[in-house]
């Protein structure tokens, strides 16, 4: 399957596998990806990059962004040129789910229907007592 990898992705290390290109890729925000994403993004802290992701209004120049540090995160070196011309199943619907997925598996499940939401991730520290 040309450059991609034969590794499995770990979802307990917030791992994905895509198909980019006709062949299989791990994705994974690493710490140093959510950090290159904070400055990509212009936001202080992990919390304002959640925030500003569960918006779920991202352009095509932010899934970019999104999808080129998950596979760096993830040990793939690809230039930004490469992964533009790479065709994904789903067209343009399937950038977004890859990036959805991979969201996802960082920040885990947010609370989008009513229901309860999975454990905050990242956690927030228990308000101090007196505090709110």
């Amino acid at each position: 399957m040309g450059d991609g990898t034969s590794r499995r992705a770990n979802r307990h290390r917030g791992e994905i596998e895509a198909e980019l290109g006709g062949s299989r890729y791990v994705l994974c925000l690493t710490l140093g990806a959510l950090a290159e994403l904070e400055t990509a993004f212009g936001v202080d802290d992990l919390s304002a990059l959640a925030e500003r992701f569960a918006t779920g209004r991202l352009s095509s120049r932010d899934v970019t962004t999104i999808l080129l540090a998950g596979l760096r995160g993830g040990g793939s070196d690809i230039a930004e040129n490469d992964l533009a011309t790479m065709p994904v199943p789903g067209g343009a619907a399937g950038y977004v789910a890859i990036v959805a997925e991979l969201l996802t598996a960082t920040f885990g499940a947010q609370d989008t229907a009513g229901g309860e939401a999975g454990p905050e991730n990242p956690p927030h520290p228990p308000a101090s007592p007196g505090s709110g």
